[in-house]
């Protein structure tokens, strides 16, 4: 079975499925939108219009979460998105961060997010769920017709994983791309499948890697020092445990609970990037030429991943359109140089 690769991008009014198809005709399998509304568009609208720009290439939230959305919403969007692209449909979800935090409110926990899935699935197979005073299904969701969406938990601390391994169709770690951070992600989903005696069979693990192949590699270091910072970021939510974190990122981490700049999250202003040097991002970000992105992300692969999803970087930072045509264009390189060794 060959491994899935897709692009994780900003959804963008006016530029999001002219890119999706860009991307389609690169060869890539998917493409993921994040639902962020304080830092990007909607990404359902997007997805819709991608979903009728392209013809084979699957699409989803990359991700939504419980915190802004409740599970009926999300279902809802996702059986309209899921019967408009002909079952090409991937509902990726974890805890909420920056969408949380830019409207006052905690991400989820990892209970609230595995009952926050339970309750999707439940939706999109057409039962009714007991609210209080009344059973209520989705009226309009035939399971017959709109085939169930699968449900992606991204996970990043060891109660997460082992939640999404018991829950998930999809288990994608947001861990960075070092190998030995990916290899303790797939242990830790190891151990909870043989704890629950779940197959192995029954869903698929890939990885959301922070990537950047660029024949110059002083350039794409440079490029994904933000990307590098927004990932180590996901290991230092509040109260998360760092007892399980390698030398290179526990500092960092330690670091970054504190005193993360959340007003810059995904953006090349944050003051936090002050702490990410060089040899940390060589490290935890795939940043380099194409052999070296062949190389590393072949490692990865081996650990036994059913997919990967690229964050990618972008030379423009700003307006939105330019930067994400310049990261789709940025991309090329990858999906000429790489993505055929992988296919």
């Amino acid at each position: 079975m060959m491994t899935e690769i897709g692009v994780v991008m900003e959804p963008v009014p006016q530029c999001s499925a002219e890119m999706a198809s860009l991307i389609e005709d690169m060869g890539f399998d998917m493409v993921l939108c994040p639902d962020t509304q304080n830092l990007s568009a909607d990404p359902y609208g997007q997805l819709a219009l991608i979903a009728n720009a392209t013809t084979t290439l699957k699409m989803g939230t990359g991700v939504t979460h419980p915190v802004t959305r409740a599970a009926a919403v999300t279902a809802s969007a996702m059986a309209s998105l899921q019967e408009e692209s002909g079952g090409r449909a991937i509902c990726g979800i974890g805890r909420g961060d920056s969408a949380a935090a830019h409207i006052g409110k905690r991400q989820a926990t990892t209970e609230e997010l595995r009952n926050c899935v339970l309750t999707i699935k439940q939706y999109l197979r057409g039962e009714a769920i007991d609210v209080g005073d009344m059973q209520s299904p989705i009226r309009w969701i035939d399971p017959e017709i709109i085939k169930p969406v699968p449900i992606d938990i991204a996970c990043t601390g060891p109660k997460t994983i082992a939640m999404a391994c018991d829950v998930a169709d999809r288990v994608t770690f947001a861990v960075g791309s070092a190998t030995e951070r990916v290899e303790w992600a797939m242990h830790t989903a190891q151990e909870q499948i043989e704890k629950t005696g779940r197959s192995r069979n029954d869903f698929k693990i890939g990885a959301y890697v922070n990537l950047i192949c660029d024949h110059n590699e002083k350039r794409a270091i440079s490029m994904a020092r933000m990307l590098a910072g927004l990932v180590a970021h996901f290991t230092a939510m509040k109260k998360a445990p760092t007892e399980h974190l390698p030398n290179q990122l526990k500092p960092i981490t330690e670091k970054l609970q504190t005193d993360y700049d959340m007003k810059n999250h995904s953006s090349e202003k944050g003051d936090h990037l002050d702490l990410i040097d060089d040899e940390f991002i060589d490290w935890f970000t795939i940043a380099g030429s194409p052999q070296k992105c062949i190389d590393r992300l072949g490692e990865l692969i081996e650990l036994g991943l059913d997919h990967i999803y690229l964050l990618g970087g972008s030379p423009i930072p700003e307006p939105r359109d330019a930067r994400l045509r310049a990261m789709v264009e940025q991309t090329e390189t990858f999906a000429k140089e790489v993505l055929p060794n992988f296919k």
